[in-house]
């Protein structure tokens, strides 16, 4: 696991993000890529990065689709982040330097996954 300042996108880091043994992907229309695509696409992989329009273009209704059943499973995946601004009201960085703010969002996201599950650890 590893953070960046806020001027480095995840698409920049791409290669440092995924481990290799990856069977899908999951991200939004800032990761689309062309060579990406075919560098992952195989038997038994799922490429499920948002599609996106050609510029000044209309989306495909198939895309649109696709799009719809993508954004379905990433919202699950999103509900930690949720937690994180909504209930501890974590919206910006509060310390200089990466090392703090990375024990703050990681020790926020344990915490976030305790909040989650509570309800299960009362019963």
């Amino acid at each position: 696991m590893d953070t960046t300042t806020a001027k480095t996108h995840d698409s920049q880091v791409w290669d440092a993000l995924l481990h290799g043994d990856e069977t899908s992907i999951w991200a939004d229309k800032g990761y689309v890529s062309a060579t990406r695509e075919a560098v992952f696409s195989g038997p038994d992989k799922f490429w499920g990065v948002m599609r996106k329009a050609q510029k000044g273009g209309a989306l495909h209704p198939i895309d649109e689709d696709i799009n719809r059943i993508i954004a379905k499973v990433r919202a699950r995946v999103e509900h930690p982040f949720r937690v994180l601004k909504r209930q501890f009201g974590y919206i910006k960085t509060r310390y200089r330097g990466l090392a703090k703010n990375r024990a703050q969002l990681f020790t926020l996201f344990a915490l976030g996954n305790l909040f989650l599950v509570r309800r299960k650890l009362i019963a």
